[in-house]
């Protein structure tokens, strides 16, 4: 009996679906597995290419099965969905894993270690914890301004409402006090739990030298460099630098045809943290550079030609490039030379 070369499996919480298909691209079985079961399965087969989208709990399920010696492959979905044959069902997604793993072109996302995902669920809680600040801040905002209390948006300016609050003259009734200061100490307790994170990111990126590395080019501070290390797929699978630039979306949309180039925004693909890291980081440097000068040649031609935007994006696209290269290559960042 042949056995199958290709296993795809379309991940749920607890009813999995498996697809078998051949060498030939014959379809050698259809199971449907409970969650208990699914590892007990994988086991008993021979090695072969193990191919799930990539979603959740997809890089659990990946780390499993290399342990028991499978090949183990993720597909994005979105170059899943084209497969998909009529009818939307868990036997349909099956096999258009399948047919999308067996593509001898087609592009797999790298499977995560715990560590990787342990600094990026620290990035999300960061991210979780800043929302739900602006979202505070936003609504006391906007409770006193029926008041006629009104302050400028952003975290800066949120002491004139706590002194709108001890203010005896205020036109604030009592009860609107009461709930302002009950809302500040959210606040309060979100500055200290985010303030706590960032040392913790802080501390983790003192201590590995791959992240110091990053560091050193200007525009990735402690949280950049952490970001690289959780959220992108080693450095040394893209064959280029232009490739990491455009895994992050920070090249231009084409729309060409008929041999005629068109190019149009960024496609703002891939990873969207790290891709905001990036920009956040280039208009920093940007900003200083407009402000201050800069020796940076290429930077200071850009900014004396284009806008200020435009400027952050092509340098979040250098920076990404740099990145590459000082991690494939183990080196620092040396700045250019001015020109004479």
């Amino acid at each position: 009996m042949a056995h199958a070369t290709i296993i795809s499996i379309d991940l749920a919480k607890r009813s999995f679906q498996l697809h078998g298909a051949l060498a030939d691209g014959s379809v050698a079985f259809r199971k449907k597995l409970n969650r208990d079961k699914v590892l007990g399965f994988m086991a008993s087969q021979p090695r072969c290419i193990v191919a799930m989208e990539a979603c959740g709990s997809s890089h659990h399920w990946g780390r499993e099965f290399g342990k028991l010696g499978q090949e183990v492959k993720l597909v994005p979905p979105i170059y899943v969905k084209p497969f998909v044959k009529r009818q939307k069902n868990d036997a349909a997604d099956a096999e258009a894993i399948c047919e999308a793993a067996s593509r001898p072109t087609m592009r797999f996302v790298a499977v995560k270690t715990q560590e990787q995902q342990s600094q990026s669920m620290l990035f999300r809680t960061r991210d979780l914890l800043v929302r739900q600040r602006t979202q505070t801040i936003n609504a006391l905002r906007g409770h006193f301004a029926e008041f006629g209390v009104v302050a400028p948006q952003g975290p800066a300016h949120v002491e004139r409402l706590a002194e709108a609050i001890e203010d005896a003259d205020s036109p604030l009734p009592g009860l609107v006090r009461e709930l302002g200061a009950l809302l500040f100490v959210q606040i309060g307790d979100l500055d200290e739990k985010i303030a706590e994170l960032e040392r913790d990111l802080r501390e983790r990126a003192r201590e590995d030298e791959r992240t110091e590395r990053l560091m050193s080019v200007p525009g990735i501070g402690p949280l950049g460099a952490m970001a690289i290390q959780a959220f992108a797929p080693p450095l040394e699978s893209f064959r280029r630098g232009r490739d990491f630039a455009a895994w992050l979306g920070l090249v231009p949309r084409q729309s060409s045809t008929g041999g005629k180039p068109k190019l149009g925004r960024i496609s703002k693909m891939g990873q969207r943290d790290l891709r905001r890291l990036l920009v956040t980081g280039a208009m920093a440097t940007v900003g200083w550079a407009a402000r201050r000068g800069t020796k940076d040649p290429w930077l200071a031609g850009m900014l004396a030609r284009k806008p200020r935007m435009l400027v952050a994006v092509a340098l979040a696209n250098r920076t990404a490039r740099i990145a590459w290269a000082l991690m494939t290559k183990n080196e620092y960042y040396r700045a250019p030379l001015p020109t004479a």
